[in-house]
C-alpha cells in the first residue's frame, strides 16, 4: 500500500515547487472564510507556467475543498448564506466524480457556479448529465458538428444546428432563466463589452493586488523550506 502511494504523489513531493505549495502545516486562508466575507480568491492553474500534471493535481485538490466549504455552511440558515460565485474554465481537468453530487446541491448552499469547456465530449457522462440537469444558463460560442448536435435541442426552435455551428466570432447564443421563468434564446454581440473590458485594463493595478496579497498572505519561500525540511526531518 505504501508504495501505491508513493508512486502516485512521490512526483509531487520530490518537486522543489509543488513540494512548497503542498508541504505547508497550515494554509494561508481559510475557503469557508473566503465565501462568508465575500472575498475574491483567484487561482491561477496555467499549465504554461505550472506543468499540466502539477496543474491537474492542484485543481482537484482546491476545487473540492472550496465545494466541500460551501456545502459546510448548513450551519447556517440558508436564507443567511452569502451568495458565493465559482467560476472553472477548462472544469473537465477538475471534475470528480463527487461534482456531480455537488452540482446538484449547489443551489441550497448559494454555491453559483460557472463552468467552461470547449467540448462536451471532454466531460465524463455522469458529470454530463449532471451539468446538463441543472443548468440555469447555457452560453455557446461556435462548436462543431457534434456538440451542435447535442446542444441543439436546448436552442430549439429558435435556433437549430446550423446557427450553433456558423455563429460569428465574439457571439453567442443564450438560454437563460429570468425571475424563475425560462426566456426564449436569444444571441448577443461580446465584441463592444471586450472592447471597453480592454480599455479598462489597469496592469500596475493587478500588480500592486498581487503584491499585497503576497504580504498579507504569503510566506517567504526559505522559511517553508525550513519548516518542510525540519518536520520531515530531511
Amino acid at each position: 500500500m505504501l508504495d501505491y502511494i508513493v508512486s502516485k504523489f512521490g512526483r509531487f513531493v520530490t518537486n522543489k515547487m509543488m513540494r512548497n505549495i503542498i508541504g505547508q502545516s497550515q494554509s494561508a486562508f481559510d475557503f469557508r472564510q473566503v465565501m462568508d466575507e465575500g472575498k475574491i480568491l483567484i487561482i491561477n492553474l496555467a499549465k504554461g507556467k505550472i506543468g499540466e500534471e502539477n496543474s491537474s493535481f492542484l485543481g482537484l485538490v482546491l476545487v473540492p475543498k472550496i465545494l466541500i466549504a460551501a456545502m459546510s455552511r448548513a450551519d447556517v440558515p440558508e436564507e443567511q448564506r452569502r451568495d458565493f460565485y465559482l467560476y472553472v474554465d477548462e472544469f473537465q481537468n477538475f471534475a470528480t466524480p463527487d461534482f456531480a453530487q455537488i452540482l446538484s446541491e449547489a443551489r441550497k448552499y448559494h454555491l453559483n457556479l460557472t463552468v467552461a469547456n470547449q467540448f462536451i465530449g471532454q466531460v465524463d457522462e455522469e458529470i454530463k448529465n449532471a451539468v446538463f440537469g441543472n443548468v440555469g444558463s447555457l452560453i455557446s460560442f461556435n462548436i462543431g458538428v457534434t456538440d451542435a448536435n447535442f446542444l441543439q435541442h436546448w436552442f430549439a426552435p429558435t435556433f437549430g444546428e446550423d446557427d450553433l455551428i456558423n455563429i460569428e466570432r465574439f457571439n453567442v447564443y443564450i438560454k437563460t432563466i429570468v425571475n424563475s421563468e425560462p426566456v426564449p434564446p436569444f444571441s448577443m454581440d461580446l465584441a463592444k463589452d471586450m472592447a471597453v473590458q480592454e480599455k479598462l485594463k489597469n496592469p500596475k493595478v493587478a500588480a500592486m493586488i498581487k503584491q499585497l496579497s503576497r504580504l498579507k498572505y504569503g510566506q517567504e519561500q526559505r522559511i517553508v523550506e525550513a519548516e518542510i525540511t525540519q518536520r520531515a526531518r530531511l
